[in-house]
């Protein structure tokens, strides 16, 4: 097994090679993730490897022979599981508990459009960008949502679409450390409308990745709920349904792995969460929408020659809402955090709140978070709905 691992390493750490992602470290702590990707240097083609250590990110350039010697070595005693990207194949290695290696490859097509993008990723600094969707290659529920062509071409209009997709993809990707595959992942997506998230999500986890996974998406449109259930089907996601549901009322299920909720309108984002942290998901991830509560409530003599101004009013409260949000996420035992989903260009209402559980809770920490939100919802006078649901 290992000749064929330094097989595959000799292969695929060239100039097509597009990354090599190593996760689920066998020891917790230290470094959770590697990612490494060739880069043009003014002495040549290098690779260079970066490692995520916590909420730090450390960056060295290596020669292809090192880089193969540490992929190895990193493979076999400090991670369980590598995917590698080349523009000839894609290639997963997963590691058993007993130390067993087992390989998963698939060859992709050469085309024209792949060997255009090599010789321009001999450029510095102009490398194309790399999705986990790859334009080119057809996915049947982009294509049957009008994202992609037959052929596998985005569609133009669709682009950006297809860019919000992806990068919701490489949200799921970095938490992917914290899933374990042993048994079903459970997952439920609040709001999920047309559902290409949702689709997104079961076939990178289920057919990309090889987890046990069950998703539940919950809306309150009939039609849309029977499309989804249609498409469904239609894949063969034999563990994939829809079902018409409110989110304040859904009790669903005793085990949720994972809540998603995206653009759930005003307070429904808030009755979401508080399910999540009532199932004690391990993973939230949630893109909040239309945030008029704060808005109606809030009052401060010292931010009056701010608030006076209705626009500016409005942002401040949507910001105020999703940083109450986070922290009491904190406050419930979560790591959580708030990144941009999209460029701000397409829409101001962008923020994703991340949250992953932690395994051991800081009961003083979580104590001074709601302390925090207290004082500020108090010097603001707001009452916000996630506070009183927690």
């Amino acid at each position: 097994m290992q000749e064929q691992l330094a097989e595959l390493l000799e292969n695929t750490v060239n100039e097509g090679l597009y990354q090599i992602i190593l996760s689920n470290p066998r020891t917790k702590g230290g470094v959770f993730k590697i990612k490494i990707r060739p880069v043009m240097m003014k002495n040549g083609l290098c690779f260079q490897v970066t490692s995520y250590e916590g909420t730090k990110v450390f960056h060295d350039n290596c020669e292809r022979g090192d880089v193969i010697d540490r992929a190895k070595r990193l493979i076999l005693q400090d991670f369980r599981q590598c995917e590698i990207e080349h523009k000839r194949c894609r290639a997963i290695v997963l590691v058993s508990k007993k130390g067993k290696l087992f390989f998963k490859t698939k060859r992709t097509e050469d085309t024209g459009a792949e060997r255009e993008t090599d010789r321009r990723l001999q450029l510095p600094h102009n490398r194309v960008k790399k999705y986990i969707l790859e334009e080119g290659i057809p996915v049947p529920f982009l294509v049957d949502l009008g994202v992609q062509t037959k052929e596998g071409a985005v569609v133009r209009p669709r682009y950006d679409k297809f860019k919000q997709i992806n990068r919701f993809l490489e949200f799921i990707r970095d938490i992917l450390p914290t899933l374990s595959k042993e048994g079903t992942l459970h997952i439920i997506d609040f709001g999920c409308g047309k559902s290409y998230l949702t689709f997104a999500i079961y076939y990178y986890l289920h057919d990309l990745n090889g987890y046990d996974v069950e998703i539940t998406g919950l809306d309150l449109k009939e039609d849309v709920i029977a499309d989804c259930n249609r498409l469904s089907e239609k894949y063969g996601y034999e563990k994939l349904r829809f079902i018409k549901g409110d989110i304040a009322e859904y009790e669903g299920q005793g085990r949720v792995d994972m809540v998603v909720t995206l653009h759930a309108c005003d307070t429904a984002t808030d009755y979401a969460l508080a399910r999540a942290v009532k199932w004690g998901a391990k993973v939230i991830l949630s893109v909040p929408c239309c945030q008029h509560e704060v808005n109606k409530q809030i009052q401060s003599d010292a931010l009056s020659p701010l608030l006076k101004y209705g626009i500016i009013k409005e942002r401040m409260s949507a910001l105020i809402t999703d940083a109450i949000r986070a922290n009491l996420l904190e406050a419930a035992g979560y790591e959580t955090s708030i990144l941009e989903f999209i460029d701000m260009e397409h829409t101001p209402k962008n923020l994703l709140i991340r949250a992953v559980k932690k395994d051991t809770v800081d009961e003083e920490a979580c104590r001074r978070r709601k302390q925090e939100v207290e004082e500020i919802t108090d010097l603001l006078h707001i009452s916000p709905t996630l506070k009183g649901l927690l």
